[in-house]
Parts: structure tokens; C-alpha cells; sequence
């Protein structure tokens, strides 16, 4: 089952959909005006609340924020979802190597590029055309937009964000909860919770 009506939740579909791997339910979101929608056929069967009435179905959230998608685990974990009733979704398109590791809930999205040896976190987010370079660790949570590149033994922190076309200089770490802004180049290590833009990437301030 998919959480959250969203475009992602639309591209996620997709992907299921060409891998044949697992078959989708339903959608579930909060919005009550949703109630009874569809997205190509899938229709919307009741809040994310109700979870855990489905008892053998596992869930991907598709949410295209970092701190939506931590927010919305942390709150389904309360009412007894526990981390293994999550599916991660890889485009069938996405060659995965034998000795890299995608968490649970995780979504590779189209024309993503993982490299040897990388780790990417539970309920990650990697959209199209993402280049993950070798032994990449990518936290839980974060999120890199089209066209980001991260380089070789970069770290990226949890619930980190990428914008579209960022890169990450090898070995280098992106800190906790930090957001790059698009088209930035980072060339040094960037703390927790902070702004970067730029080329090279300056401090902007704390992120909001």
C-alpha cells in the first residue's frame, strides 16, 4: 500500500507496476476529501491511521519530503508499524550492485546510477537520474533530487535534502537534517541542520 496521494505516490505506482514484484492494495491519506479517488485505478481506502488494520500488506511513504516522511514513520511506529512492514521500491530500469544495501522504504526512482559498496538508508528518497558514487552512505530519510551526485565515501546525514543537480565532493558529509540548496557544489563538510547554496557552497543559515 501506498501512503500519501501524491505525484510520487503516481511515479512509485509506475515503478511497481513495470518490476511485477508486488502488487498495489490501495492508497491511504489523510485527507478526507480523498476518500474514495483513485490514481490510475488505485483507489484511496481510508487515513494513513489505519495502517495497521492491514495486517499483511507492507507500505512505502510517498511523501516527497524528508521530514514528512520521518514525521508520518515516527507517528505510524506509535500505533505498532514496525520497520518491517515497509517495501522499498527500485525502478525495474535501476541496476542495484550485489554489495550495496537499499533500506526498507526506500525509492529509487528512474535512471538513478548506485555505484559498489553504497548504503542507502530506510525511507530514503533517490529521484530520477541520481548518481551515487562507491561506498556512499545515504541516512535514513534523506532525500536527493534529480540529477544530484554524490561522490565517492561521501556521507549524506539523516533527513538531509539534496536539491536538484547539487553534488557532494568525495568523502566529504552533508549533516543531519541539511539542505543543499539546487545547483550548489559542496567542497567541504557541512554540519547538522544548517542551509548551504552556491558554487562552492556557502552557509546560508540554520534550514527552516
Amino acid at each position: 500500500m501506498l501512503l500519501a496521494m501524491s505525484g510520487l505516490a503516481r511515479e512509485v505506482l509506475a515503478a511497481v507496476r513495470s518490476s511485477g514484484e508486488y502488487d498495489v492494495l490501495g492508497i491511504l491519506d489523510d485527507d478526507p476529501d480523498l476518500l474514495g479517488t483513485s490514481i490510475d485505478g488505485t483507489v484511496v481506502m481510508g487515513a494513513t491511521t489505519d495502517a495497521p488494520a492491514f495486517r499483511r500488506a507492507l507500505f512505502t511513504v510517498c511523501l516527497p519530503g524528508s521530514r514528512e516522511r520521518e514525521a508520518l514513520v515516527e507517528r505510524l511506529s506509535l500505533l505498532g508499524l514496525d520497520e518491517d512492514r515497509y517495501a522499498s521500491v527500485v525502478d525495474p530500469g535501476v541496476r542495484v550492485p550485489r554489495d550495496s544495501r537499499i533500506g526498507p522504504g526506500s525509492i529509487v526512482m528512474r535512471n538513478a546510477t548506485i555505484a559498489p559498496q553504497a548504503s542507502i538508508g530506510s525511507h530514503a528518497l533517490l529521484k530520477p537520474q541520481v548518481n551515487v558514487g562507491c561506498s556512499v552512505r545515504v541516512g535514513d530519510f534523506a532525500t536527493l533530487s534529480p540529477r544530484a551526485s554524490v561522490g565517492e565515501g561521501a556521507r549524506i546525514g539523516r533527513a538531509a535534502e539534496l536539491g536538484m543537480s547539487a553534488g557532494v565532493g568525495n568523502g566529504l558529509s552533508v549533516g543531519d537534517y541539511s539542505q543543499i540548496e539546487l545547483g550548489s557544489a559542496v567542497l567541504q563538510h557541512v554540519p547538522e541542520s544548517e542551509t548551504w547554496a552556491g558554487v562552492p557552497a556557502q552557509a546560508r543559515g540554520p534550514r527552516a
